[in-house]
């Protein structure tokens, strides 16, 4: 079940940049479970992680990695994603395959072991299969390609419980040249990023220094996948990494970095977007404006407040147009001296709350029309400030509570 457009989008190559995959059967025979991404050494790398404690082996390894890369002004050479298994909760014996995965492709490649960086999704707590993942390693490194179909099958292969692949793409001028950025996600539950989405990877030919990468990476993803949730919960082992290869045109004036994060945060939006529309059970897209914050902080504790409320996602499930569960969650978020007679709710284009209380051209035909609708944007206006943001949420379905009851069946 998925909300809107399936379409994934035709991806130009990016020189330097080839991708493969595998069938491993890590979890299950038969599907690719196995992502092998190549990068040219030209390449700059950026990345953002869980700040979940328990993080996952494979990030606290893709973390030294990636340090020691930087330390020698050098560039990581491949990223090797696997499904069907988190690796995390999983200790010593966790880092140790992680590590050992790293440096059996890295033999394979002909590169060294820090310059592969892992990434893991899947079930929490168990072994990673090693034998069957080593083994596949090969037909992975074998079947890299740049071809644009190769995004889409790696798209494929980072899955979970998510019903398709999802990836964005955009094309922009700097100066005489364009620039080409392309990017792959998957998750569907356990979101709530706190940093990025479960996986996401976003390359562009572009050629941007590295303290500037690092910028572009945090401004877009604090505005994108820091602005979604499906169910509150941040998982183990997300990651966000953001590539320029260095092939194209250098991004270095005001005016060309200005068109370039404009281009970046599209793409970022997209893929965040993408995640809600396919998260687990979702009949419904929804939008949470928050306007006339006292702060952008203030503005998003009410919206993930609203977001968060078990009420407010299964009345949206029920097209039930009960109003007072969304005034209710706006009431109890952390926000001091709250005025609640200067707050404005709107449903789509249906005027919900005003003056603290229904308002008075509200009916519950407007409103039921609206929530039967797959996509609803909620507007709720503080009255303390001038400050807003934006966050995406989805229902909650039966498939959701059923899908996660038998995830390890």
């Amino acid at each position: 079940m998925a909300v809107g457009n399936a379409d994934f989008p035709d991806m130009p190559p990016l020189p330097g940049v080839r991708l493969g995959t595998a069938m491993a059967g890590i979890k299950k025979a038969g599907r690719r479970d196995l992502v092998v991404i190549e990068l040219p050494e030209s390449a700059k790398v950026a990345a953002v992680f869980t700040r979940n404690a328990f993080c996952a082996a494979p990030v606290t390894v893709a973390r030294e990695h990636l340090a020691a890369c930087h330390a020698e002004s050098k560039a990581p050479r491949y990223l090797l994603i696997n499904t069907g298994n988190a690796n995390a909760g999983t200790g010593e014996a966790g880092l140790r395959d992680a590590r050992a995965s790293c440096a059996e492709l890295a033999r394979l490649a002909g590169v060294v072991s820090e310059s592969v960086l892992p990434f893991s999704t899947g079930v929490i707590g168990e072994p990673l299969p090693m034998e069957r993942l080593l083994a596949a390693l090969p037909a992975a490194l074998d079947a890299c390609d740049s071809a644009g179909p190769a995004w889409r099958l790696a798209g494929e292969g980072i899955l979970t419980t998510d019903t398709r692949p999802k990836g964005a793409s955009q094309t922009v001028a700097i100066g005489d040249h364009q620039v080409t950025i392309n990017g792959i996600t998957k998750g569907s539950g356990m979101i709530k990023p706190n940093m990025a989405t479960m996986l996401g990877f976003v390359v562009t030919d572009a050629a941007i220094e590295q303290p500037l990468l690092e910028q572009l990476l945090k401004e877009t993803v604090d505005r994108s996948f820091n602005c979604i949730t499906v169910d509150s919960d941040t998982s183990t082992n997300d990651a966000c990494l953001l590539v320029a290869t260095g092939a194209g045109a250098a991004v270095v004036t005001e005016e060309q970095v200005a068109v370039f994060r404009n281009a970046l945060q599209r793409v970022m939006t997209e893929l965040a977007q993408a995640i809600i529309r396919d998260a687990e059970g979702a009949t419904k897209f929804v939008t949470l404006q928050v306007t006339d914050a006292a702060s952008r902080e203030e503005a998003l504790e009410v919206a993930f407040t609203v977001a968060h409320s078990p009420l407010v996602k299964t009345a949206l499930y029920a097209s039930d147009a009960n109003w007072g569960r969304i005034l209710a969650a706006v009431g109890r978020a952390n926000v001091s001296d709250f005025d609640v007679s200067r707050v404005v709710i709107n449903l789509g284009n249906v005027h919900l709350v005003e003056n603290g209380g229904r308002a008075a051209d509200y009916s519950e035909a407007a409103g039921s029309e609206v929530m039967a609708q797959e996509e609803i944007i909620i507007h709720i206006g503080l009255g303390r400030g001038e400050e807003a943001a934006t966050v995406w949420t989805s229902d909650l379905s039966h498939d959701y509570v059923s899908i996660n009851a038998d995830y390890r069946s």
